[in-house]
């Protein structure tokens, strides 16, 4: 695939997620930004456990704290699209761009309040009124998703 499209991982809380995640984008060629500290143990050795053989295929790149990353990303001059439950616009209506950095938040508390700020686009991925959130892989699965089909991604 050819494209600029990137995930980033705000201190992810469960390895298994971010393995999930990682196979993914590894499989679809999305590079993906870790932003630590992580809540678990991000050794080499433990996220091949958590991504099995596709975590060598992956493109990462760990970023100390937030604050090197937003850094990092506005140098590169990258749109920082945040997929939150407090957002108001639905993903499926988002004019998704190339170059754009799909983050997603903690599987526990989401980001907080200056992260959420410093985002320069929200968006929600529509659910049932009672329900709280998906699983974070799935979320990165849809949103990625249709960032791709809008950007018209082909190998």
């Amino acid at each position: 695939m050819s494209s600029d499209l990137r995930i980033a991982l705000f201190q992810p809380d469960i390895p298994g997620n971010t393995g999930t995640i990682l196979r993914m984008s590894a499989c679809l060629g999305l590079p993906v930004d870790l932003v630590e500290p992580a809540g678990f143990d991000i050794s080499d050795r433990a996220l091949r456990r958590a991504g099995m053989d596709y975590v060598e295929q992956a493109t990462l790149t760990r970023h100390a704290n937030w604050k090197t990353f937003l850094h990092w990303a506005r140098t590169e001059d990258r749109r920082l699209v945040l997929s939150s439950t407090q957002a108001e616009g639905s993903y499926r209506r988002f004019d998704f761009k190339d170059g754009d950095i799909l983050l997603f938040g903690r599987e526990s508390s989401g980001v907080p309040a200056r992260v959420h700020d410093e985002a320069d686009a929200r968006i929600l991925i529509p659910m049932q009124p009672d329900r709280r959130s998906l699983n974070i892989a799935i979320a990165a699965a849809m949103v990625a998703g249709e960032a791709i089909r809008q950007l018209e991604i082909s190998d």
